[in-house]
């Protein structure tokens, strides 16, 4: 599983001109399902994307997680995030997981919300636009 985070000051996801997740400060993370993904690579990357320290103490050092910095979490399903770029100049995605996709991100979603964090979502395999202010810029991509 993939996670692209980004710090952001707010972000918001648009469907057919309706807001169905935004947040204020926090991690949009776009999500990517690749095969051989599971519930326990769901729960790992959970643990990672929350855990990870990207927020600024009070020395301006990237010390504080999302919960300790009092942010929220918006996930938005990515299924180009499991592309094979390496050859040529079309991506193949052979590697991604659509029969899994949408349950593992479920999965992901439930574990950030059972640890406390709010969270929002976009809507699954939907036609979003997504919209954020990059605080930093602060990028990481997270692998499990």
């Amino acid at each position: 599983m993939i996670a692209l985070i980004q710090r952001v000051s707010d972000a918001r996801v648009v469907v057919d001109g309706e807001t169905v997740g935004a947040i204020g400060k926090g991690l949009l993370v776009l999500l990517g399902v690749e095969k051989g993904d599971d519930e326990k690579k769901a729960h790992r990357l959970h643990e990672k994307v929350l855990g990870y320290r990207v927020f600024e103490d009070a020395e301006g050092k990237m010390n504080l997680n999302v919960q300790q910095a009092g942010g929220e979490v918006l996930v938005v399903s990515q299924f180009t995030l499991a592309a094979d770029t390496k050859k040529g100049m079309r991506p193949s995605f052979s590697g991604a997981a659509p029969d899994e996709a949408n349950r593992l991100y479920e999965v992901f979603t439930h574990y950030c919300r059972e640890s406390g964090v709010q969270t929002e979502t976009g809507r699954f395999a939907a036609d979003m636009k997504v919209s954020l202010t990059n605080d930093g810029p602060v990028t990481f991509w997270l692998q499990v």
